[in-house]
């Protein structure tokens, strides 16, 4: 493959980091998460009923992940498999039009969310799968962080789009920059605020055109016969190996809870802040440009560190930060940060929520990119995908546990605040447990296997 190939390959699989980010940037963050809040008036009703649906897709990723994985190691076709959960995110991402104020169908506009997110999670596993065959082993971290980095610019733009022309205000209905919602949209039913759905829908069919031109599965073979029950008995083997290799052991479980952690709190940053502070879409969506600023400019950083200093330094110390926001988050309401009061009116407690935002999205964007890198040094080389998959199940093995405890806890308690202290009790005994992982893996009991 010559250097313009290789280099071609390269950016179209940034291009899906690029296409899918907004998924995660404005429906399940900073904008439809608040409007859920908007919509259901109490904040902590919206947070329990975010961590149900949320949780619910969470256990279908995490039933099916590792069995998809496995099958598309023994088949090839990892193309095949991204065109269809394409499908399933551009299906329920655009289903979220239909989150109409006055007519709110809840069961509908959550199924929606969960397929759309089911899509999302998986298309990233055999995207994510590909990135070992993307360039040699010491230029894979800096790959990984360039990739964050460049989903992190495209999620950015898509909020500025969102916040300039569309998210109308439900007292204005004007935009961000004081414009009627584009296109005619009515502010009156919320269509520009809506129309996220669909617009996030539109940019990743737009936006992944470059991955489908340019990247191809260079294992793409025809199935053998038999190859289903073959990958499953290649994962059951896979599964009952894992305590030969203690280091993929206890990083699949440090990661499960960390990563667990971080998507908590993407996934309740936006209502938590609607709820508590009492913030609307367009002022959660500045606060998601922080957040997204610094996680594009940190995910670069971070893959040079990753390749300096290797990913298993820049875990931990992502993990530290992160746990020490998660205890100032619970600290601060529009009442007291860290338990000292402030005055009516007082912008203290937004701006400490700015600082929460901009910590999350530094420390967020360089642990996820360095955890992919990570997996790459644990895993065995034959079987990417199915490590993937495993990985994703790590990852949704508690996603379903994390979100539904933060419901529950919020339900019992009727406090925003208390409800998301379950992060902490995450990241710390993520934290733990990397303390046995070994930096490089263990590749020579790989090559025994194999």
């Amino acid at each position: 493959m010559t250097v313009g190939n290789v280099r071609k390959r390269i950016w179209g699989w940034y291009f899906f980091d690029w296409a899918s980010q907004p998924f995660a940037t404005l429906l399940i963050t900073f904008i439809f998460g608040p409007y859920i809040k908007e919509i259901l008036k109490d904040g902590a009703q919206a947070q329990a009923v975010w961590g149900f649906g949320v949780g619910a897709a969470g256990i279908a990723i995490a039933i099916l992940a590792p069995i998809l994985g496995a099958m598309a190691d023994t088949t090839g076709n990892r193309g095949r498999w991204i065109w269809g959960f394409s499908v399933m995110y551009v299906l329920g991402s655009y289903g979220l039009w239909y989150a109409h104020p006055d007519h709110f169908n809840l069961a509908l506009v959550m199924t929606s969310f969960a397929v759309g997110m089911i899509g999302m999670e998986f298309a990233t596993i055999f995207t994510n799968s590909m990135l070992p065959d993307l360039g040699p082993r010491e230029e894979v971290g800096k790959i990984s962080g360039n990739g964050w980095a460049f989903g992190y610019v495209g999620g950015l733009l898509a909020l500025i789009i969102m916040l300039a022309f569309f998210a109308d205000s439900p007292v204005t209905g004007k935009t961000f920059i004081g414009l009627d919602p584009v296109f005619g949209l009515d502010a009156a039913t919320r269509e520009g605020t809506r129309a996220v759905g669909p617009l996030t829908a539109i940019w990743y069919v737009v936006f992944m055109i470059p991955f489908f031109l340019f990247v191809r599965d260079p294992k793409a073979k025809k199935a053998p016969k038999g190859a289903i029950r073959a990958a499953l008995n290649d994962l059951g083997r896979t599964l009952k190996g894992l305590p030969q290799h203690p280091s993929l052991s206890a990083y699949l479980a440090s990661s499960m809870l960390y990563r667990d952690a971080l998507n908590g709190m993407y996934v309740f940053g936006g209502i938590y802040a609607a709820g508590v502070l009492g913030w609307s879409v367009q002022q959660t969506g500045i606060f998601g440009l922080v957040s997204i600023i610094f996680g594009a400019l940190f995910a670069w950083l971070g893959g040079k560190m990753d390749m300096r200093f290797g990913p298993r330094p820049v875990i931990v110390g992502s993990i530290l930060a992160l746990v020490a926001v998660s205890f100032l988050t619970v600290m601060i309401s529009r009442d007291a940060v860290l338990f000292m009061p402030v005055a009516e009116g007082s912008k203290l407690p937004d701006l400490a929520f700015m600082f929460v935002g901009a910590v999350i999205g530094a420390a967020g964007g360089i642990l996820q990119s360095a955890s992919r890198t990570m997996l790459v040094r644990q895993a065995n080389p034959a079987r990417m995908t199915e490590a993937f998959g495993l990985y994703a199940l790590a990852g949704k093995a508690t996603s379903f546990i994390a979100p539904l405890s933060i419901g529950i806890a919020t339900h019992i308690t009727g406090s925003q605040q208390i409800g998301v202290s379950p992060l902490i009790v995450l990241f710390l005994a993520g934290l733990f447990l990397i303390r046995f992982v070994a930096k490089d893996g263990d590749p020579q009991a790989w090559s025994n296997a194999s």
